[in-house]
Protein backbone atom coordinates (compact mmCIF):
# COMPACT_ATOMS: atom_id res chain seq x y z
CA UNK A 1 0.00 0.00 0.00
CA UNK A 2 1.85 3.36 -1.00
CA UNK A 3 1.68 6.52 1.24
CA UNK A 4 -1.02 7.79 -0.87
CA UNK A 5 -3.66 4.47 0.00
CA UNK A 6 -2.61 5.01 3.58
CA UNK A 7 -3.22 8.62 3.90
CA UNK A 8 -6.61 7.97 2.47
CA UNK A 9 -7.58 5.57 4.52
CA UNK A 10 -6.48 7.13 7.74
CA UNK A 11 -8.59 10.01 6.60
CA UNK A 12 -11.44 8.20 5.67
CA UNK A 13 -11.36 6.35 9.12
CA UNK A 14 -11.36 9.41 10.97
CA UNK A 15 -14.90 10.08 9.58
CA UNK A 16 -16.58 6.73 9.94
CA UNK A 17 -18.45 4.77 12.52
CA UNK A 18 -16.92 1.77 11.78
CA UNK A 19 -13.29 2.27 11.34
CA UNK A 20 -12.25 -1.39 10.35
CA UNK A 21 -14.53 -1.70 7.44
CA UNK A 22 -12.82 1.14 5.78
CA UNK A 23 -10.48 -0.48 2.66
CA UNK A 24 -8.52 1.49 -0.02
CA UNK A 25 -7.37 -1.08 -2.65
CA UNK A 26 -4.64 0.81 -5.32
CA UNK A 27 -4.59 0.03 -9.19
CA UNK A 28 -2.04 1.31 -10.85
CA UNK A 29 -1.57 1.96 -14.81
CA UNK A 30 0.33 3.97 -17.63
CA UNK A 31 -2.11 6.83 -16.67
CA UNK A 32 -1.76 7.12 -13.05
CA UNK A 33 -3.82 5.24 -10.17
CA UNK A 34 -7.18 4.04 -9.26
CA UNK A 35 -7.82 4.01 -5.79
CA UNK A 36 -11.29 2.41 -4.45
CA UNK A 37 -12.27 3.24 -1.52
CA UNK A 38 -14.91 0.90 0.68
CA UNK A 39 -16.42 1.29 3.31
CA UNK A 40 -19.55 -0.11 5.74
CA UNK A 41 -22.81 0.29 4.10
CA UNK A 42 -23.47 2.47 7.27
CA UNK A 43 -21.03 4.85 7.19
CA UNK A 44 -21.41 5.81 2.86
CA UNK A 45 -23.60 8.65 3.35
CA UNK A 46 -20.94 9.92 5.66
CA UNK A 47 -17.81 9.77 2.96
CA UNK A 48 -19.97 10.95 0.20
CA UNK A 49 -21.27 13.97 2.10
CA UNK A 50 -24.31 15.97 1.55
CA UNK A 51 -24.85 16.56 -2.42
CA UNK A 52 -21.23 14.44 -2.50
CA UNK A 53 -19.28 17.67 -1.05
CA UNK A 54 -17.24 15.26 1.08
CA UNK A 55 -16.34 12.79 -1.81
CA UNK A 56 -15.70 16.31 -3.99
CA UNK A 57 -13.15 17.77 -1.10
CA UNK A 58 -11.52 13.80 -1.11
CA UNK A 59 -10.88 14.35 -5.17
CA UNK A 60 -9.71 17.39 -4.70
CA UNK A 61 -6.84 16.80 -1.75
CA UNK A 62 -5.84 13.96 -3.99
CA UNK A 63 -5.73 16.50 -7.12
CA UNK A 64 -3.41 18.31 -4.73
CA UNK A 65 -0.77 15.38 -5.15
CA UNK A 66 -1.28 15.17 -8.62
CA UNK A 67 0.90 18.46 -9.15
CA UNK A 68 3.19 17.59 -6.12
CA UNK A 69 3.84 13.81 -7.50
CA UNK A 70 3.30 13.96 -11.27
CA UNK A 71 0.76 11.24 -10.76
CA UNK A 72 -2.86 11.46 -11.85
CA UNK A 73 -5.41 9.64 -8.93
CA UNK A 74 -9.01 8.53 -9.41
CA UNK A 75 -11.09 8.07 -6.63
CA UNK A 76 -13.43 5.54 -6.84
CA UNK A 77 -16.36 5.41 -3.79
CA UNK A 78 -17.77 1.54 -3.98
CA UNK A 79 -21.08 0.33 -2.72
Amino acid sequence: MSEVSEQLTDLVQLMVDQREEVYVDELRDEVGVKLDLTVAEEDLGKVIGRQGRTARALRCLLGARETRRDTEYELEILD
